[in-house]
């Protein structure tokens, strides 16, 4: 009988715990894995005002591996390619980035700010990161669809 007891009052201690604990982003979505950028939107009052779509060989990519996130990009029109290094984390509606380095003028950039913080939206193979104004107000975007 103590020893049934003993299992209960265990088991009950075991189940209170668990049902405290906030989720954890792995448990919520992931963004690991390989993702291209697809288009960008522009948003006015909350709602997208308009999709910008990718000049001809443009070409974006982010990974986001165990923590760390590196991003590289190559714009016909532009004869500098960008890239960044750096580590993320997200929480069920945030992205944050904060990069570590990358090329020249990325490094320019990341004398003002290194952490970017974004809405986050997680649909299946497709997310967006959303930037919000000093108020909140979503501004623009960029959508990427997961590479397979």
């Amino acid at each position: 009988m103590k020893k049934t007891i003993g299992f209960l009052a265990l088991a009950m201690i075991l189940i209170s715990t668990m049902a405290e604990r906030p989720p954890n982003a792995a448990a919520m979505h992931s963004l690991e894995g390989t993702w291209e950028l697809q288009s960008f939107y522009n948003y006015s009052d909350e709602n997208i005002q308009d999709t910008v779509q990718l000049a001809t060989g443009y070409r974006q990519v982010k990974m986001y591996y165990n923590g760390r996130v590196m991003w590289s990009r190559t714009d016909p029109n532009d004869t500098i390619g960008r890239f960044g290094y750096g580590s993320y984390r997200i929480t069920p509606d945030e992205l944050i980035e904060v990069i570590e380095y990358g090329d020249h003028y990325m490094m320019e950039a990341l004398d003002t700010i290194r952490q970017f913080s974004f809405e986050l939206k997680i649909e299946g193979n497709t997310y967006s990161q959303i930037t919000l104004d000093e108020e909140g107000h979503r501004t623009f975007s960029e959508n990427y669809k997961k590479v397979n």
